[in-house]
């Protein structure tokens, strides 16, 4: 079962590589609203959506949203950094992106979806989860209201 609302973000310590940046650490998150997307390689839905997650690094980052991708393999073959690093440049991936080959980030989610997509506020907890083919869609809506929230807050 995947995290209950209100839970504490999970550490992203584990990942095997990282994209697009240094490894991130709880404390450069700090007091901002969090995205956690996981895909995978071999997930066609996953790589359809990318286009939708940089639009949306171009819209909310400014209002400090943090998006990071977890790259979750679902088989062997996904495994290969390689091809990940691969996948990256061909769908011009910009947030970071860490590589879990071990799942050691995604069994601290409890996540067994790709596409997955976890939001935190800007005090790190959770306040919507939603995966699959309809995910990308109604995820936007609830980024919306946390940015709004946020807006206030400051």
């Amino acid at each position: 079962m995947p995290l209950r609302m209100d839970t504490p973000l999970p550490s992203l310590d584990g990942g095997t590589d990282w994209f697009n940046s240094e490894p991130i650490t709880d404390e450069s998150l700090k007091g901002h609203p969090v995205l956690i997307h996981f895909w995978s390689i071999s997930c066609g839905i996953c790589k359809e959506s990318l286009p939708d997650v940089n639009r949306w690094i171009e819209k909310y980052k400014p209002q400090g949203l943090q998006i990071i991708s977890v790259h979750m393999p679902r088989q062997e073959s996904d495994t290969k950094v390689e091809d990940v690093k691969e996948a990256i440049d061909y769908w011009e991936v910009k947030q970071p992106c860490v590589v879990d080959n071990w799942h050691e980030i995604t069994n601290r989610f409890e996540n067994k979806f790709v596409p997955a997509y976890y939001l935190f506020d800007a005090e790190h907890k959770l306040r919507h989860f939603q995966a699959g083919e309809k995910a990308i869609k109604m995820v936007e809506p609830v980024i919306e209201r946390v940015m709004k929230a946020q807006a206030v807050t400051e």
